[in-house]
């Protein structure tokens, strides 16, 4: 009836970020719209047949994106908000929900569940008809089956399409819309089965959030999917966490397989769910981090679990998306080290051995097996993975440690100290990472330049920033961070416990890669990572220039982190090292130090029931990193890419002085979430989207700092972006600050 080697998902930005390029291109104008959809099929097939060259008997298709799943599957059910509608082009209608026009807002962007990657939330408003829009998958499909492969087309199922959406204008609660939502489903399931599809994959991850009403929704639903009289076989794929109540719920609706996550998940409720009549697929690789699988362990799983399931395949725990391509790129890695880790290349091959071992017993990939036990065994003994000294220091801290004066206190104090006027304008941190900057960097990675010039190009970059500052008129500068590479691999590459790698990119969003570093061992900070930067920009100007740090739950989230000690042990680790930092800036005469902790959210467990423990560390983690500063010393931090409101407490309890947040696709929301915990700090909701190259104007700005104005008094209130500008072109970056200005006067004169 199924398979027995497959994964749930794959990368789609090419090895070599080969999608980035096109896409980036096409919107430049540089690249036609056939090289692009070239470059798109290149790479669909190299994935394709990458995963039948492994040895996957079931290989999942329509796992391609131009930018974001979720974005897909809107388009899929006609679920496009209507303000692109009026775009004749479908790629450009697309792209304008993904990113914006100079006319057209784009969609709201948050975190996809507790990952790095961000998805597009789409809109549901009263006017929403969904209608099939099936070309997309069914070439897909058509592509793969040309080329001989078993393929698996592979959809965002319906409930946690709905869950993920947001209704807008007075539309109903997303979710009760499932019977206007499935007969669309039920369609594309017979479209897919007469193209030829045995097997349709649908993405249930939301199924794993543990909330009361998933089990009965899930039965409901997928008891009528399975009841179509025209369909492929269903595997619903959960993922991130445990099922737990919906596994029984699915094997009752008479799905034919369940997809299941057993590295973040439970076999026991694999065990209990009755799935006797369902393929498993078991998600034993781990598709999230970049550790190698101890396959003595996984096969243990799997052996006693095949006794009680159906039919049982081996998988990845959730997507490839999440890690690098391959290893084969990484050439600066010691043996040992390599020894440990596992890239996507690597976990199709973990995957097959265990496949194969399960079928025909271990000894017939005996090969596999020890190189995997020799090369955990090193590991445990590495003497960079502990740090005596470190763990002596941490052992000896206490609450003092973790504890500022009266928040009121320092409010009153800094003002006075900095001299800020009402409504003071600042940025979140870097500026457009230009052209030149990236060449100067390679430069020196190519030993073309040295340090010396490269330091020399680096400052003349902080000098035009600082001046194009004072120019448009902000009161609270930053030096743009043009030596940082990434706001997490720069304090990677100085601190201990890390590797970066050097072609270790995975997709945060749309275009935009980041290489998450590797965090290995203990972590230290050999020496001062930002000082003589901040103090060099200061020199340059009487305004306060911030002194920008990165949180340690930031650091912890945007890297692949050690799965051999509690994340509380790592974050109290990273956060002693940014402690240190922000104690020689203060030394070095800078008044306000940033440290930004835009991942805060994105590490909440998503189950309810863990969250408050994990917000006490990721709050102590803070707290430690910034709490050893005087009190005229102003504390900020940043937060965004996620909706806020299961964290706001601990915005709170982060007990910084200024809190700049990203609000402005959400018209402020979040102040109101704020304001209902009592939030007493400043804060800076942000008052125009970075994320799309449209340039606000002042009245539009002018317009979000009004409505804060209603949620915030003007003394507590900052007025910024909202959130780096890096990834913006000069020319928009000046335009929109100086709007931003105008529209901060405008408001201060009323």
């Amino acid at each position: 009836m199924g398979f027995h080697t497959t994964v749930t998902g794959v990368a789609r930005i090419g090895a070599d970020r080969e999608l980035k390029r096109a896409v980036e291109g096409y919107w430049a104008g540089r690249l036609g719209r056939e090289q692009l959809h070239e470059v798109a099929a290149q790479l669909r097939q190299t994935g394709r047949q990458q995963l039948l060259a492994a040895g996957l008997d079931s290989v999942p298709v329509n796992t391609f994106s131009y930018y974001d799943q979720m974005l897909d599957m809107a388009a899929t059910v006609g679920a496009l908000p209507p303000r692109v509608a009026g775009i004749a082009d479908p790629l450009d209608r697309y792209f304008a929900a993904a990113r914006g026009t100079a006319e057209v807002t784009p969609l709201e962007m948050t975190k996809w569940f507790d990952t790095n990657y961000h998805y597009l939330v789409p809109e549901l408003g009263p006017d929403t008809v969904f209608a099939l829009d099936a070309g997309t998958v069914l070439a897909d499909l058509a592509e793969a089956r040309a080329e001989g492969v078993p393929a698996r087309p592979v959809l965002i199922g319906p409930i946690t399409f709905l869950a993920l959406s947001k209704a807008v204008d007075g539309g109903a609660a997303p979710l009760t819309r499932l019977d206007e939502l499935l007969p669309v489903y039920e369609q594309l399931l017979a479209q897919l089965a007469a193209a030829g599809a045995e097997w349709v994959q649908l993405d249930e991850p939301i199924l794993v959030t543990g909330t009361d009403d998933l089990p009965e929704r899930t039965e409901r639903v997928y008891t009528r999917l399975a009841a179509a009289a025209q369909r492929p076989r269903l595997l619903v794929t959960t993922y991130f966490g445990d099922a737990g109540a919906c596994l029984p719920a699915l094997a009752r609706a008479g799905v034919e397989g369940v997809g299941v996550d057993l590295v973040a998940g439970s076999a026991d409720s694999v065990r209990a769910a009755g799935l006797t009549d369902q393929l498993v697929v078991a998600g034993v690789v781990d598709g999230r981090n970049v550790w190698r699988t101890d396959l003595d362990a996984a096969l243990a799983t799997l052996t006693d679990l095949r006794e009680h399931v159906g039919e049982l395949a081996v998988s990845t725990s959730c997507s490839t998306l999440h890690v690098p391509y391959s290893l084969a790129p990484e050439t600066e890695l010691d043996d040992t080290l390599r020894g440990w880790l596992a890239f996507a290349a690597e976990k199709f091959d973990e995957v097959v051995a265990l496949s194969g071992a399960l079928a025909d017993g271990r000894e017939t990939r005996a090969g596999a097996f020890d190189a995997a036990r020799a090369a955990l065994a090193t590991r445990a003994d590495d003497p960079r993975v502990h740090d005596a000294d470190l763990r002596r220091r941490l052992s000896a801290l206490t609450g003092a440690d973790r504890t500022r004066s009266a928040a009121a206190e320092r409010q009153a104090l800094s003002r006075r100290h900095l001299g800020l006027p009402s409504l003071p304008t600042t940025t979140i941190g870097s500026f457009p990472q230009t052209a030149d900057i990236r060449a100067a960097r390679a430069r020196l990675r190519a030993g073309t330049i040295d340090e010396a010039q490269y330091r020399a190009q680096m400052e003349a970059e902080i000098a035009a920033v600082i001046d194009l500052q004072e120019r448009i008129g902000l009161d609270v500068l930053v030096h743009g961070e043009p030596e940082r590479n990434d706001m997490v691999q720069y304090f990677a590459e100085q601190l201990t416990g890390f590797f970066a790698t050097a072609a270790g990119w995975v997709q945060s969003y749309g275009s935009r890669c980041v290489r998450p570093p590797i965090l290995f061992g203990d972590v230290r900070r050999p020496t001062p990572m930002t000082v003589d930067w901040a103090v060099y920009a200061q020199s340059l100007t009487d305004k306060p220039v911030k002194g920008m740090l990165t949180g340690p739950v930031t650091i912890l989230a945007w890297s692949f982190v050690r799965d051999d000690q509690p994340l509380a042990q790592t974050a109290d680790q990273v956060a002693l090292a940014i402690r240190d930092e922000t104690l020689d800036l203060q030394h070095a005469g800078i008044g306000i130090i940033q440290v930004d902790e835009p991942a805060l959210r994105e590490l909440l467990p998503l189950r309810a029931a863990d969250r408050a423990a994990y917000l006490e560390w990721a709050v102590a983690a803070f707290r430690l990193a910034t709490a050893g500063v005087e009190t005229t010393t102003q504390i900020h931090t940043h937060l965004c890419y996620s909706e806020f409101g299961d964290v706001i407490g601990a915005i709170a309890d982060l007990d910084a002085d200024v809190t700049s947040i990203e609000a402005a696709r959400s018209h402020m929301e979040v102040l109101d979430d704020l304001n209902a915990i009592g939030f007493a700090a400043e804060v800076g909701p942000g008052v125009y989207d970075i994320h799309s190259p449209r340039v606000p104007a002042a009245d539009e700005m002018t317009a979000l700092l009004r409505e804060a104005l209603a949620a915030v008094p003007a003394d507590r209130l900052w007025v910024n972006p909202d959130c780096g500008l890096k990834t913006r072109t000069t020319e928009q970056v000046t335009a929109a600050l100086t709007a931003m200005v105008d529209a901060a006067h405008a408001v201060r004169e009323r």
